[in-house]
């Protein structure tokens, strides 16, 4: 429960609506709290009448009844009427009473349950928005369906208490504290007696809510497994079906949703002793009242009267809703503890790479050192990138290959940084990457990455993506050096049309080149290629190619790749292996080295002529 403490920040911004809520609950309570005394009245007075007795006796004294002044002003209007009459203005009464409580009501949900719906917006934003926070170590960690878990999932467990289970259990509060009290004030023994079963009743839901709230927890994670299996099998699609693994997937998924099942049925079935158990407390509660209540009218006890009894019983109906729905509450207030705690555990992780106080303004327009630098990823302890040591002078053009494995996308993230070295240094014009601000870092770098990802939007706005306030005319240029013009303007929709999830709709090639036109649309001084040439075929990786070799003139790029370009005029060519530069120099003088470059530059021309 301590996890919950966490929302008072909430409540307190929109304590004002919060206040107003709990005022509403007190009024929808206040009038209904006058039905039963009002009921009693109507009822002993008839008793009166049908006796003939104008003074009345102990079997049907109602005088001493200590009745609200609200009900007491409403006896004194009836005063000198007839008993026909005192009937249709008590049951005009109990209409106008049931009026007033409904309206109070009708604002109490739309202050509480409206509050609650601002504190799952505030958090939901404030999940999506460390989610963006932290870096891509956490991400590697992390399934996404266990992310998506805790924005859906968890903050809509977490707004069922601060809205409904919270609105309830004040109502239970406020009916409570006015049954309780009327009930005392008019016979103490006949409350004792109608309330005795609720001690018991609280021991049946400390008991259950132990067990509640342990499998909330287990309920919780099943479904985060749940949710990234599903999400993997969605993704992966194309890949289950061509592997023809559906029946595969179909029992893992079978497995996990058969555990969760399970779960949810087992916490399902404890929840259930709550609502024939409360069933059984309120019926007894009511039997001992009535019973109690008979003999002492039967006994001539003095201040009991039929009325009494009534009144007593419509209390304890008025108790029902209220008291049967503490096992209601309580789960949803276990449930919600589980995942406010979730989403605690998720708020309180701190990213690894964040800006330094006091930090300088970025200038890309200068070299870039790199010393003695090393990187080790945490989760394999794989050793990337091992005392690599460059400098790359301003607008020049630097091919950096080697095999698959041997570090240079490690070296385009660190250069980004969004991995941050284990030791060692990155400078850029004079200045550590520590020392700069990360966002300008990587709004003045352009960067295509390995693997390419398109938003569900048009093709315009997918590269707009790198530049939101470009024009149209920088969007074509920008296509035109990405060489996917031609292509775009041939398609029905042109630069409007839909690309489908993950740019599904358009081959490699397309999404390739349409993450180059993203990233050539910033007009960025520094630029890195990260294995972005893959997909392109000869003929249009050389109008690219072509396209480039103007575009980047007084540019600093960085082309990673496996393969050798000759049509792109690269002033260095950097060799990686196992993390380390093991050759550099200009094509030329690699090619005469007959080293690694020339290994590779042999092989592809042995490739390119089968």
């Amino acid at each position: 429960m301590k996890s919950l403490f966490s929302l008072n920040k909430y409540f307190v911004r929109y304590k004002w609506i919060f206040l107003l809520g709990i005022l509403f609950v007190v009024l929808t309570n206040y009038f209904r709290i006058l039905a039963p005394q009002v009921t009693g009245f109507v009822i002993n007075h008839v008793v009166k009448s049908i006796s003939h007795s104008e003074n009345g006796n102990n079997l049907f004294n109602a005088e001493k009844d200590n009745y609200s002044s609200s009900v007491m002003l409403i006896v004194e209007l009836f005063k000198n009427k007839n008993t026909e009459d005192i009937v249709w203005l008590s049951g005009l009464t109990l209409l106008g009473l049931a009026l007033i409580s409904g309206l109070f009501m009708f604002l109490m949900r739309q202050t509480i349950i409206v509050m609650s719906r601002h504190i799952e917006y505030d958090q939901k934003n404030e999940i999506y928005e460390h989610y963006q926070r932290l870096d891509m170590s956490f991400h590697r960690r992390q399934t996404i369906g266990d992310l998506m878990n805790r924005i859906s999932e968890d903050v809509s467990r977490v707004r069922m208490y601060t809205g409904p289970a919270l609105m309830y259990f004040i109502n239970l509060a406020a009916v409570i504290g006015f049954s309780v009290y009327f009930m005392l004030s008019s016979d103490v023994k006949l409350t004792l007696v109608a309330l005795c079963p609720l001690p018991l009743l609280a021991l049946i839901i400390y008991f259950v809510n132990s067990i509640i709230n342990r499998k909330s927890e287990k309920i919780q994670s099943l479904l985060s497994t749940l949710t990234s299996n599903a999400q993997e099998t969605y993704s992966g699609i194309r890949v289950i079906k061509s592997f023809v693994q559906e029946k595969s997937m179909m029992d893992h998924f079978n497995k996990n949703s058969e555990s969760y099942r399970k779960s949810a049925l087992g916490l399902a079935k404890t929840e259930a002793l709550y609502f024939p158990s409360m069933g059984l407390l309120i019926g007894l509660s009511t039997l001992l009242t009535i019973m109690i209540g008979g003999m002492d009218v039967a006994n001539g006890v003095e201040g009991a009267s039929v009325g009494r009894i009534a009144e007593f019983v419509l209390y304890i109906q008025m108790l029902t809703f209220p008291v049967s729905a503490i096992g209601w509450t309580a789960s949803m207030t276990q449930r919600a503890s589980a995942s406010q705690k979730r989403i605690n555990d998720f708020l309180l992780i701190e990213p690894q790479i964040r800006n330094a106080s006091g930090f300088v303004e970025f200038n890309a327009k200068g070299n870039i050192e790199i010393k003695e630098l090393e990187f080790t990823y945490q989760n394999t302890q794989i050793k990337a990138i091992d005392h690599l040591s460059i400098n790359i002078n301003k607008g020049e053009r630097l091919v950096i290959t080697g095999k698959t494995g041997c570090g240079k996308s490690t070296l385009a993230q660190l250069l980004l940084g969004i991995y941050q070295a284990d030791s060692g240094h990155i400078i850029y014009n004079g200045n550590e990457i520590g020392s700069l601000r990360l966002e300008d870092l990587r709004l003045k770098i352009g960067f295509v990455p390995q693997e390419v990802f398109l938003f569900s939007d048009t093709i315009e706005n997918n590269i707009k993506f790198g530049n939101p306030t470009a024009t149209f005319d920088e969007v074509e240029q920008a296509a035109k050096y990405a060489g996917i013009y031609q292509e775009i303007v041939s398609f029905d929709n042109g630069f409007q049309t839909i690309v489908g999830e993950r740019g599904v709709t358009l081959s490699g090639g397309q999404k390739q080149r349409i993450s180059i036109a993203r990233a050539l649309i910033k007009k960025p001084d520094i630029i890195i290629f990260d294995d972005c040439f893959s997909a392109v075929d000869t003929k249009t990786e050389q109008y690219i190619f072509e396209q480039l070799n103007h575009y980047l003139h007084n540019r600093t790029a960085i082309v990673i790749t496996h393969r050798v370009f000759s049509s792109l005029n690269m002033e260095r060519v950097a060799v990686m292996e196992n993390g380390k530069i093991v050759e550099i120099g200009t094509p030329d003088q690699l090619a005469k080295q007959k080293g690694k470059y020339a290994e590779m530059l042999e092989k592809q021309r042995f490739e390119d002529n089968l």
